[in-house]
């Protein structure tokens, strides 16, 4: 059985990323994120419902002040009361899972999308997107970036402006660039 573009980039597989299936859902969530970016001043739970529409998990109190960006929205995974500060970038061609309780600064940027090293492949138009997880209880400071295929335990602080290009483990905190643990 041949997987289809969009089945290859949910798995995690090379897939080529101007499909029409894949372009098709760009354009529904490019219009879900007008809408969403709008109701900058509104209540949280305006937020909220417009949340549930499109992301793929919403916890009970979860919340993303607009304005905010994300590629498909389905991929992302929300705990209970997570909260993601304005200017938040989601590259979620892959799943982005954050854990209850986790607080995100303002301007994170979190990619799952990556790009092959091989210049063919990448001239060929082909991409591929590795997932990340944001454990429970973690604080991120504004300006991090998360890159694709990260893990970061329950209980980390990311200081802020840090690039977290490696898993942290639970209960540690990591500074700089390239985000290194500090005790």
């Amino acid at each position: 059985m041949t997987l289809s573009q969009k089945e290859k980039m949910l798995a995690g597989e090379m897939y080529n990323a101007a499909d029409p299936e894949i372009q098709a859902d760009l354009l529904v969530t490019g219009a879900w994120l007008k809408r969403y970016n709008e109701t900058l001043g509104s209540p949280a739970d305006d937020w909220n419902a417009l949340l549930l529409e499109r992301l793929g998990e919403v916890g009970t109190g979860a919340v993303i002040r607009p304005p905010f960006h994300c590629d498909y929205g389905f991929n992302i995974k929300l705990g209970a009361y997570v909260y993601i500060n304005f200017n938040c970038v989601i590259l979620d061609v892959a799943q982005v899972t954050i854990g209850a309780g986790t607080a995100i600064g303002p301007s994170v940027q979190i990619y799952t999308a990556d790009h092959p090293h091989d210049s063919e492949d990448r001239q060929a138009g082909l991409q591929l997107g590795k997932r990340v997880k944001i454990g429970k209880d973690v604080w991120i400071g504004g300006g991090a970036i998360i890159l694709p295929g990260v893990t970061i335990g329950d209980n980390v602080v990311v200081g802020a402006g840090s690039v977290v290009t490696r898993d942290i483990p639970a209960g540690e905190k990591a500074v700089g660039n390239p985000a290194r643990l500090r005790r």
